[in-house]
């Protein structure tokens, strides 16, 4: 064979990292990385007052939701609280293997920062269908991301308690 040619059963061949397996820890890492960037925009938005990339049509509108009287809670854009609570699970997730006592308790405390984000996202789910009339994408996306992450955080949990069982 010359330096130049590929024999076809060096195609066949795979690195041996080719093909990783999908975990439920890095399915966790998507969602926090997709919140931490939707809720990194939204904080954004707020602290510059820069105006919002929205889709305005119909129920669509980001400008009332983000300046309605619940955009607010004691006085800070709940953007930034969404922000830190994806910061903090980030954290948590990434030092849970460094630190004896969040390898301990890290299931248990992500699933109760992810039960409030649940809780409180769906209350501005309602707040945005009932009270306002209007729907922010960039705010259902995080809703909708909570609804991904609450369950896998559960199943985290589940599987972590089920394992102290045994």
């Amino acid at each position: 064979m010359t330096s130049g040619t590929i024999s076809s059963s060096s195609l066949d061949e795979k690195p041996k990292n080719f093909a990783r397996r999908v975990t439920l820890t890095g399915v966790i890492w998507i969602s926090i990385i997709f919140g931490i960037l939707v809720s990194g925009y939204l904080t954004y938005v707020k602290a510059t007052e820069t105006p919002m990339v929205c889709v305005v049509n119909g129920i669509f509108d980001c400008h009332t939701v983000q300046n309605s009287a619940y955009a607010r809670f004691l006085g800070v854009p709940i953007a930034y609280f969404g922000f830190a609570m994806y910061l903090a699970l980030a954290a948590i997730l990434f030092f849970e293997r460094r630190s004896p006592l969040l390898a301990q308790y890290s299931k248990i405390l992500m699933f109760g920062i992810s039960l409030f984000g649940w809780m409180f996202s769906m209350w501005l789910v309602y707040v945005q269908v009932a009270l306002l009339g209007a729907l922010c994408p960039w705010c259902l996306s995080h809703e909708a991301n909570m609804t991904i992450l609450f369950p896998l955080l559960c199943l985290r949990l589940w599987r972590d308690m089920q394992g102290e069982a045994s």
